[in-house]
């Protein structure tokens, strides 16, 4: 076996990685797309039923800390601050189910620091692309550099209506997904140039 075809089959492996990686990060922009969808169509709804997801979420998970602390003799633990943990969460999930609606603003921040986290793995992937010579770099980074508006204005845009962000989710799905499968489409070029 020639020293380029062992490099190349460990380099294959990673480029499989990076496309399972791309594949998992489409998916994720799908579900940033139809959530926004459902914002778009009901918003006030969407608001109400995110309130009581978190609301429910955070009263177990502090419910499930306070059932292990004691299960698991947390209290003889100096260290074990489970049974803190649980309550403080127990106090968060009812603060969620009574402010319902005022979550959006949370919600809001939430899903602009997402949008921004993403573009910044887009323009990341993109530098890495121009570093390869790979010519569609351009626009990956031009769809990233539309992602990371969008991501600010969701961020500090206090006056952002729900619709809006869920319009705002969608255009960001949509620019995530076609920056993703530029990225697969390409990968087998990124492979060669590594291997050479």
């Amino acid at each position: 076996m020639t020293k380029a075809e062992i490099i190349k089959r460990p380099v294959e492996q990673i480029g499989g990685d990076i496309k399972k990686s791309a594949w998992s990060a489409i998916i994720e922009s799908l579900a940033v797309m139809v959530l926004g969808i459902l914002f778009i169509v009901w918003p006030d709804t969407m608001i109400k039923v995110l309130a009581y997801i978190v609301g429910a979420f955070f009263i177990v998970k502090g419910g499930f800390q306070i059932i292990t602390y004691f299960m698991s003799g947390g209290r003889n633990d100096f260290f074990d601050n489970g049974l803190l943990y649980g309550v403080v969460s127990i106090l968060l999930g009812i603060t969620a189910l009574v402010i319902g609606e005022d979550i959006a603003g949370v919600f809001r921040v939430i899903i602009g620091v997402i949008i921004i986290y993403e573009s910044l793995v887009r323009i990341n992937t993109a530098t890495k692309l121009a570093t390869a010579s790979i010519s569609t770099w351009k626009y990956i980074l031009l769809l990233a550099l539309v992602m990371l508006v969008l991501g600010i204005f969701v961020t500090f845009n206090t006056g952002a209506v729900v619709a809006l962000i869920g319009g705002l989710m969608v255009a960001t799905g949509i620019i995530g997904i076609i920056g993703d499968v530029m990225f697969i489409q390409h990968i087998n070029m990124v492979i060669e140039k590594l291997t050479k």
